[in-house]
């Protein structure tokens, strides 16, 4: 029996809560084991051909392995086992090893149980949170502080006058309290207009991060399928991750073969190939709109050339010059090239001689290399 002497009286649960959280902790780690998979297989994933174009409502289907609870497996191979050992045995010591495969059955219709897959459903969004977090537009510099492109607001004061929406709740009481306090009623209550504190705020300007990217891509009869893919994929990805990190990016899509042109986005991504290549009038082109439209003073510029490699040799020189040029007024010049069969270009042999430290360049010989080449190109490096 408890008498009083003996203290209060407690009672000790033995249940343990951590189930109750069971479902949210798989769920939980269903979730990671997702993110895991979509990582390892973003090479493969960004280059899906029913994605390329899409509305942004497409689902991608990923395999991943089943997430079997913890349990203890049995002998598969039902031979007689004993949990005993004879002694003697040190930290490290191989207690056993899986049985090696029987003859012949390399190559052949295997008889051992599979691996329990299942294909986890990952919105376009969820694709891009993954790849664009990695992604970052590089040597990115602050415009003059004399041209400012916006005001980030603070609030950093208190004031007994202001308007009604930037009431400070918590200033107000403990003003009130205090009043009331030094009336010797310490109590929350009677809120008067003398009781009433708002916050203030102040403008600081910030620096214009203006950017331009100049999109340019080889239409030339050369392109066949693969490359053109491979071209519009990484401008694709390029497009989506600009507008969705950037608020001031300007894109100008220049479309070229033997002549450059300034297109729309839409014939950027469906126009058709033909004709002969040179290269060295999309280098053209884009000066002349760097001239006309964007100073170097206010604008980050990036100028992005896709070809296959293939160009008239006699051009290659202006190209090499054209690209110096471009390099005076850009924060870096990218290069990305597809070549499938590993061959020897007229372009890349010309531009392996360039330099520079902003001279950034790729070659693309898979669809899983696009996701390469947007992590050469958008990779984070301070300005200079």
């Amino acid at each position: 029996m408890r008498t009083k002497a003996d203290g209060p009286a407690f009672i000790l649960s033995r249940e343990d809560w951590s189930l109750h959280r069971k479902g949210y902790q798989d769920q939980a780690r269903h979730r990671q084991k997702v993110r895991e998979a979509i990582r390892r297989n973003l090479p493969d994933l960004i280059a899906e051909e029913n994605i390329i174009l899409s509305d942004g409502r497409r689902v991608v289907k990923i395999p991943i392995r089943s997430l079997d609870e913890f349990h203890f497996i049995f002998s598969r191979d039902k031979q007689k086992l004993v949990g005993q050992g004879t002694g003697g045995s040190r930290v490290g010591d191989v207690v056993a090893r899986d049985p090696a495969p029987s003859p012949g059955r390399e190559g052949g219709a295997g008889d051992q149980p599979g691996i329990d897959v299942t294909e986890a459903e990952v919105t376009l969004a969820e694709l891009e949170d993954l790849l664009f977090e990695e992604l970052e537009l590089p040597f990115l510099r602050p415009m003059d502080k004399e041209r400012m492109g916006g005001r980030d607001v603070r609030f950093n004061d208190i004031r007994r006058k202001g308007l009604s929406a930037n009431i400070d709740r918590k200033r107000t009481i403990l003003e009130n309290l205090k009043r009331n306090a030094r009336g010797g009623r310490p109590f929350i209550g009677g809120i008067t207009p003398e009781d009433l504190r708002y916050k203030t705020w102040e403008e600081i300007p910030k620096p214009d991060n203006n950017a331009v990217i100049l999109a340019m891509m080889d239409t030339s009869g050369s392109m066949g399928s693969f490359e053109k893919y491979c071209a519009r994929s990484f401008f694709f990805w390029m497009t989506r991750f600009l507008r969705r990190k950037y608020d001031q990016v300007e894109i100008v899509f220049i479309a070229h073969h033997t002549e450059a042109k300034e297109v729309t986005e839409e014939q950027f991504f469906t126009r058709g190939e033909s004709g002969g290549t040179i290269c060295s009038s999309a280098y053209a082109k884009a000066l002349e709109i760097i001239g006309e439209r964007y100073p170097p003073s206010r604008f980050n510029i990036y100028p992005i050339h896709f070809s296959d490699g293939d160009n008239l040799t006699s051009d290659n020189e202006r190209c090499v010059r054209l690209i110096e040029r471009l390099l005076e007024v850009a924060n870096f010049f990218g290069y990305g090239e597809v070549n499938q069969y590993n061959r020897s270009s007229t372009l890349m042999s010309a531009y392996r001689h360039i330099r520079h430290p902003r001279f950034l360049h790729c070659v693309i010989r898979d669809k899983s290399d696009i996701y390469h080449a947007l992590k050469a190109f958008f990779r984070a490096r301070p300005a200079e």
